[in-house]
């Protein structure tokens, strides 16, 4: 009896890097400082070494070290392996949370297909800055580490009621409501068309005061669920919010 054997979706055995630069066949990259030295320092890559590049424009595409110097290396790009494609078009809205955690949540954010990171203050939000940088060295690791070819977009912090004032109406704002009453959030989520735009909204730790919860509420295009009968932390309750969310009405169907 014969059988086929279905080859791979991606191709995990290799490294895979994130480069700014525009991706070709042909193209040679310079590479320096601290991606060199994760490149020849902490993987011990020489010259003729293989690995996978990406830039979130380009699709992915299988690079060769042809050039190593003291601090530096030469990536020549071969062949692309996959192409680009774009996601689902799903915007995340959250409070920022403290350091380990924030850093949790945006890779798992990434890890689900998010296509833009927002954060939004609160009367309850504890941070009182969110570095940037860091959130997005955080997306890029989570995309590296798990074969996603987009990079979300980052956004600087927004007053929620600013974020609220010049929301596009054509996307639907799911909103992640401990007070509304506990029933089936796939039943809720099914008016959604899968591949629409969505965003989903998570609030702080303590929560949305009253007057924020009426707020979000009465806009037009907002659609509130429950989470269900337990109380989660707010990086737990954004990993299974996108789970339900992916589900209803991005790519996982």
């Amino acid at each position: 009896m014969r059988y086929e054997v279905a080859m791979a979706v991606h191709d995990f055995t290799s490294e895979r890097l994130f480069l700014e630069a525009d991706l070709a066949a042909g193209a040679a990259v310079d590479i320096a400082d601290a991606q060199a030295n994760y490149l020849l320092n902490v993987l011990r890559l020489k010259a003729g070494a293989h690995l996978l590049v990406f830039n979130g424009r380009d699709g992915e595409w299988r690079a060769e070290i042809t050039g190593v110097r003291k601090r530096a290396c030469t990536l020549t790009v071969r062949e692309q392996t996959r192409v680009q494609t774009s996601g689902p078009d799903i915007q995340y809205l959250f409070a920022p949370l403290k350091h380990a955690r924030l850093d949790y949540m945006v890779q798992k954010a990434v890890e689900l297909g998010v296509a833009r990171l927002t954060p939004v203050l609160t009367r309850r939000t504890v941070p009182d800055r969110v570095n940037l940088e860091r959130m997005r060295a955080n997306a890029i690791e989570a995309a590296e580490q798990c074969g996603v070819l987009r990079i979300p977009a980052v956004d600087s912090p927004v007053p929620l009621e600013r974020a609220l004032a010049r929301w596009d109406a054509g996307r639907t704002l799911i909103f992640c409501d401990e007070e509304v009453p506990v029933s089936g959030p796939l039943r809720a989520l099914s008016v959604l068309k899968r591949g629409a735009p969505v965003a989903v909204l998570i609030g702080p730790e303590g929560g949305f005061t009253g007057e924020e919860r009426q707020l979000v509420g009465a806009q037009p295009f907002v659609l509130a669920i429950s989470m269900g009968p337990r109380i989660m932390r707010a990086d737990t309750a954004a990993v299974a919010a996108l789970t339900l969310v992916n589900a209803a009405a991005g790519d996982w169907g």
